[in-house]
């Protein structure tokens, strides 16, 4: 590297970072650019998530280095990169040295952004936003935890996939970067060593560009100009040519097309079920159970959140009764009891940390969710660990397929046993947070956590302590705040856990070990 910008430190103490508020899009968290600790050369051979093979999708093979229209393209790399702008500069900088970094905080700020829960109608109905109409209020999406964990899935898994290819095509041309070609081109990030056809970065833009399109359509344009700024950076930076961005932008697209695909059939369009199916889950779990849950709000919202997303396609799980976990305590029960009379003495003897552990990991309407929340998480460790981008794509993909498996195995728990919330079932109780419009067992947090810190300790074992210390705190807010009992949480702590299982098996066998 022949000249790289100053950039600023501010990945240390990362629990701070969090806010449980709206933010500006986007929020510009800078980190220092980093040489890769690897760059897995043999990533071309892992196995995929979707893909077949990684070489499932061609690419032409690249021009010489020696021919005219490859000098030509070298020599745009030189000029532009000899001199930038300011706005070039700082496009650069915010693009840094791994860009998937900077695509995974716009999905959460995109998140943070559409997680506002529709306001009632006069008449005392709520409107539902509608993806056929994704302009007109209530705007889609209402991106709460299960759409959130989604999202992320599909992107991290596309962004995998579509990394692998990318490696094998790079290690099949072995193109050599244009600053290895040509000594005197500046360049303004580390020279990584990797070859340059595809270009990683585009192949990067372009699956965010497609799928976070498809998952916030209003913000089409937004994402489109963040595509083009980042790959123009790659030749402002002396990176990459013309034609390993053309390469790179192609494979991403076609990658992410299989990815739509899946997620056009996956189930996700019935999960926001009619009155009469929520009506008939309800009814289900008085029969089965003897109890029911019912929403507390005024006025009523008479369906709950994605009452069907437990019967959404999942990534590693074989099914959702491999992971249901078993019954709740009755409610009046002597178990139940317990933990109600726990709550209440919480509540009435709130200690300060206490109430900062139940705020900040609340994760509620205008923040980016709990999983986004370990999305952060795993941004600060990657970077710690100099993860080059196709690892990093390996660590989100498996870390957001088992929090949407654990989801999805929620969800199914939640609607299945139908257990009322604490603020229905104890008599006077208040909780000092909102309550969620859906059923209580298990918690979401703690399953979604369980989960999330599983798959990061099993790829960073020196951090599996930290993380799953996390875990349990996210758990224990949730009791704090008086929206879970006790077995909500320690029961989604393990559900969580058997969850991730499954994708860290995945993950031992996929040749990225």
């Amino acid at each position: 590297m022949k000249k790289i910008f100053p950039l600023l430190i501010i990945f240390a103490a990362a629990l701070f970072f969090f806010q449980s508020c709206e933010k500006d899009l986007p929020q510009i968290l800078d980190y220092e650019a980093y040489e890769f600790a690897t760059l897995d050369e043999d990533g071309g051979t892992w196995d995929p998530v979707l893909l077949s093979a990684p070489n499932q999708i061609g690419i032409p093979a690249p021009g010489a280095i020696t021919d005219a229209a490859y000098l030509t393209e070298l020599a745009a790399v030189k000029a532009a990169s000899a001199q930038l702008t300011g706005a070039q500069e700082a496009a650069v900088r915010y693009w840094s040295s791994n860009s998937l970094i900077r695509w995974n905080e716009i999905a959460r700020e995109l998140t943070a952004k559409y997680n506002l829960t529709p306001a009632p109608n006069a008449d005392g109905t709520y409107p539902a936003p509608n993806a056929m109409n994704p302009g007109q209020y209530p705007l889609f999406p209402f991106s709460h935890p299960p759409y959130a964990c989604r999202m992320l899935a599909y992107w991290g898994g596309a962004q995998y996939d579509a990394l692998m290819a990318n490696w094998h095509y790079k290690y099949q041309f072995n193109r050599p970067a244009p600053y290895t070609v040509d000594a005197s081109i500046t360049t303004h990030l580390p020279e990584n060593g990797l070859p340059s056809y595809p270009s990683e970065g585009a192949t990067i833009a372009a699956v965010s560009q497609v799928i976070l399109t498809a998952m916030f359509p209003l913000e089409k344009d937004f994402i489109a100009e963040k595509a083009a700024e980042h790959k123009s950076s790659l030749i402002w930076a002396g990176m990459n040519v013309q034609s390993d961005i053309v390469a790179g932008d192609s494979l991403g697209r076609a990658v992410a097309a299989v990815f739509m695909s899946r997620a056009k059939t996956d189930g996700m369009a019935s999960a926001q079920t009619p009155r009469p199916i929520s009506d008939s889950l309800r009814d289900a779990a008085q029969a089965r159970w003897g109890w029911h849950w019912e929403n507390l709000e005024s006025p009523q919202r008479p369906v709950g959140i994605t009452p069907y997303f437990g019967r959404v396609r999942p990534w590693c799980i074989p099914n959702v009764e491999a992971v249901r976990p078993v019954p709740p305590p009755a409610p009046g029960s002597p178990e139940f009891q317990i933990a109600a009379a726990e709550l209440q003495d919480i509540a009435d003897n709130l200690t300060t940390n206490q109430r900062k552990i139940a705020n900040f990991w609340a994760d509620g309407l205008g923040t980016y969710t709990p999983p986004g929340h370990w999305n952060r998480f795993a941004a600060d460790l990657i970077v710690k660990y100099k993860e080059n981008p196709l690892r990093s794509a390996r660590t989100f993909a498996y870390m957001n397929m088992a929090i949407m498996d654990a989801g999805i195995s929620c969800w199914d728990a939640k609607y299945y046993y139908h257990y009322p919330r604490p603020v229905g079932a104890i008599p006077g109780f208040k909780a000092i947070l909102g309550t969620p419009n859906f059923p209580s067992y298990t918690s979401g947090h703690s399953t979604f956590s369980a989960a999330a810190a599983t798959v990061l300790g099993h790829i960073f074992p020196a951090e599996k302590a930290r993380a799953d210390a996390w875990a349990e705190e996210a758990a224990l807010s949730r009791i704090y705040a008086g929206i879970h009992y006790r077995f909500d949480s320690e029961v989604g702590i393990t559900q969580g856990r058997a969850v991730a299982n499954y994708a860290v098996d995945v993950a031992k066998m996929d040749g990225g070990e």
